[in-house]
């Protein structure tokens, strides 16, 4: 009997779910690779992947796939009934009307309409219509002012987690099936909510971005698809091509920043670039544009004269050289800042920069007054050194506090400051906080995007760009107003689609979902100092790679400086470029180098630092490592070295830093390794050229600087000297590692 009623229990539950899945009043939507089935009460009742009949939502809830939300309640009699305060209202029935859907919402009278195109690769959902039909119900207010929509999400779905989700991309993933909402353009705002054991994901219009025509595609493959599918999306719609870009062959290639190139040094710039093994070379625009103090006068873009006295015909012969050394160059620049001391600024500032606040004169403004009266209360208006800049007609005016009672002012004003035109205004006038960079001593101002501005910069940017450049790096981009999620990606799209060619991959400091199709290559690290390098590695970029990974993208390891060895730092090392570069190459990412032609010249130890960068290059283009190697790598306790052998062939080798030698002295870095049998020690000399005396008798020891050839081992009243200086090699099969680190101890250093 029990088994019976189990059985009639496990029936039930099993008509109950196909009832839910297979309703006939139900929408199933659905391509060669999944089938969506959405209820008539438009609830998301199942994501089918269907060559493996797997369910991807989760079916605990009952989420409708549409809402809207309104900043208030407009429908009058809604008004009345329910607290002012922003109301979102669900969708309380879908019907399919050939390739639409029409969306019925909770209390509201107005519908929407959504275009559906379905493809083997996708779904894409477009957002074409709201309406009313027949009576407007009472609905009280000016229908031209339908729909008094604030936002709506045209996809929602709960989808179960899987091993990884990649927020940039919003995907959803494991090694089997890939869920990704993916914009079709710009507008659409995607996003996720985490929750437990699933994430809802997004798709949503914006009332202040765009309304209508605004799509976003469904995507359900097999994992190992879904790049081929976003690549016909972006072929489609479009879009940058992001697919595209992480497939060739130097997005992981490392670059080498060229800081102060000019016509005549580029031949030295190369030099030590090919000497890393670099394939790429990044150029600021502040080498090749007129610029002042720090991040100040780029935005005039006026040309170095008497660098490019031919201005883009020098440029081009400059890159033209550069190309014919296998190099790609690279342009690097700020789209959306602009300098205090430019003549966007001063002497009259533009009225397309950003302004964060605005207030009305609440009593005439004279040329000598130094207190201002607003009508609104300034309360929360920054106070932050170098940001407290009001636009004010003509000038830019500094403040040093504010009153927040009655009457509202403005006081210890500085009139017509970064040398603008002092003005006299009428009460009622509206003026604004300038939007100045948050890292005030660069002195920099912000765009507004709502504006033509921007467009002015990027065909500035274009005719630099166009010269020969082949990739880029949109600094600074957080420098735009809000919404950051539009205008990040909207201010790098207004520039990247005037290049030509298209950059083979892009960089940039801020990202945000649409970005994902131009920012192929997520963002560059900061310089960390030598002291805290590898620390700084594990908690930054090693992080950020992983996560990356998620995103099917890679991060940039960092702008890594170059220090040259003084009384208060070891400087750059090999050690310390070595675990950057590993750890880059574990999760396929890349490094940089900031060049430093003084330092180079100045440092004992740059061709062993270039060798390094050089080694890693290589295993980088040639995809020598294997997963097993990267998985081994991606333990950032056990340090790596990348060996060149007996037959000039790479190994990799785990090996620790000995940190005794010479009594502990800071002069010397050396690692030990095991390998065949015997111990190897890898050792240099952290700056100059002297002599290193061990305890041991000649044949002890072989010492190498290649393995492919021994050097020799001089006898000294019964010890030997070796060389101090450059990297080398010894080797011992007749130590064990505790005497090899007691004989290294008790070295001496021989000037």
């Amino acid at each position: 009997m029990r088994f019976s009623i189990v059985l009639l229990i496990i029936a039930s539950v099993a008509l109950n779910i196909d009832a839910r899945t297979n309703d006939n009043r139900d929408i199933v939507i659905e391509n060669d690779q999944m089938r969506f089935v959405i209820g008539e009460d438009g609830i998301a009742k199942s994501l089918l992947y269907k060559p493996t009949n797997e369910e991807c939502l989760s079916q605990q809830l009952n989420m409708p796939v549409f809402s809207v939300t309104q900043e208030r309640p407009f429908h009058n009699e809604i008004k009345l009934a329910y607290p002012t305060n922003k109301i979102s209202f669900n969708a309380k029935s879908v019907k399919k009307e050939g390739n639409e859907l029409i969306v019925d919402f909770e209390l509201i009278f107005y519908k929407a309409r959504i275009k559906l195109d379905i493809t083997p690769n996708y779904i894409n959902f477009t957002v074409k219509d709201f309406f009313i039909e027949g009576n407007d119900y009472g609905i009280g207010v000016n229908k031209g002012i339908l729909p008094p929509v604030y936002e709506m999400n045209f996809i929602q779905l709960p989808v179960r987690d899987r091993e990884h989700f990649g927020e940039w991309l919003n995907v959803s993933w494991d090694n089997k099936i890939a869920i990704n909402v993916l914009a079709t353009n710009i507008h659409a705002r995607i996003n996720s909510e985490k929750r437990e054991g699933y994430r809802i994901m997004k798709a949503a219009v914006e009332r202040d971005i765009q309304l209508l025509e605004v799509g976003a595609a469904l995507i359900v493959c097999k994992t190992g698809d879904l790049l081929n599918n976003i690549a016909r999306v972006e072929e489609d719609f479009n879009l940058p091509k992001g697919v595209e870009s992480r497939r060739h062959k130097l997005y992981n290639a490392s670059y080498y920043a060229a800081s102060d190139i000019t016509p005549d040094n580029v031949d030295e710039h190369i030099k030590y670039a090919k000497m890393g093994g670099f394939r790429s070379m990044k150029i600021p625009y502040s080498a090749i544009v007129e610029s002042g103090p720090s991040w100040s006068k780029k935005g005039d873009y006026d040309w170095r004269k008497s660098i490019y006295p031919n201005e883009r015909e020098d440029l081009e012969n400059l890159l033209k050289k550069i190309k014919g050394k296998g190099i790609s160059p690279g342009l690097h620049f700020l789209h959306s800042h602009i300098g205090r001391d430019s003549r966007y600024v001063t002497p009259i500032s533009d009225h397309r920069l950003n302004l964060l606040k605005y207030f009305t004169l609440a009593k005439p403004l004279g040329t000598s007054d130094t207190e201002i009266f607003v009508e609104q209360n300034p309360v929360s208006t920054t106070l932050a050194d170098g940001m407290r800049v009001l636009k004010i007609g003509t000038e830019l005016v500094s403040y040093e506090s504010y009153t927040t009672s009655w009457p509202y002012k403005f006081i210890g004003c500085t009139r017509g400051v970064d040398k603008t035109t002092i003005n006299s205004l009428p009460v009622g006038t509206i003026f604004g906080l300038l939007d100045v960079s948050e890292f005030g001593t660069q002195r920099s101002v912000y765009i507004d995007q709502r504006t033509s501005l921007q467009d002015e910069i990027a065909e500035k940017l274009e005719n630099i760009y166009n010269a020969g450049f082949e990739f880029c790096y949109f600094d600074g981009s957080e420098g735009v107003n809000p919404p950051f999620w539009f205008n990040v990606p909207y201010a790098q799209w207004r520039v990247y689609k005037r290049f030509d060619p298209t950059p083979i991959y892009a960089e940039g400091a801020a990202k945000s979902h649409f970005s994902w199709h131009m920012l192929s290559g997520g963002n560059a690290f900061d310089v960390f100092r030598p002291d805290v390098l590898k620390e700084e590695i594990k908690r930054w970029p090693a992080q950020q790679a992983r996560r990356m990974k998620a995103d099917f993208s890679r991060v940039n390891f960092g702008w890594l400086g170059y220090f040259v060895p003084n009384e208060k730092s070891i400087g750059t090392q090999p050690d310390m470029i070595e675990f950057v570069t590993s750890v880059a190459a574990a999760w396929d990412c890349p490094v940089s180098l900031n060049s430093n032609l003084e330092g180079f010249k100045k440092h004992a130890r740059t061709a062993d630092n270039l060798e390094v960068y050089r080694r890693w290059e290589e295993v980088r283009s040639i995809d020598w490592l294997t997963e097993g190697q990267k998985t081994m790598l991606q333990d950032m306790e056990q340090e790596h070295h990348l060996l060149l052998n007996e037959q000039n062939q790479f190994e990799l080798v785990p090996y620790e830093q000995i940190s005794g030698v010479a009594g502990g002295s800071k002069e010397i870095r050396a690692f030990i390794f095991q390998r065949k049998g015997d111990y190897y020690v890898v050792y240099w000399h952290i700056s100059g050229n002297k002599k290193l005396q061990l305890q041991l008798k000649p044949s002890d020891i072989t010492l190498y600087k290649r393995l492919d050839e021994e050097e020799p081992v001089n006898d000294s009243n019964g010890n030997i000297l070796i060389p101090l200086n450059d990297r080398r090699y010894i080797r011992t099969n007749k130590l064990t590692k505790e005497e090899i680190l007691a004989v290294l101890s008790n070295a001496k250093i021989i000037d």
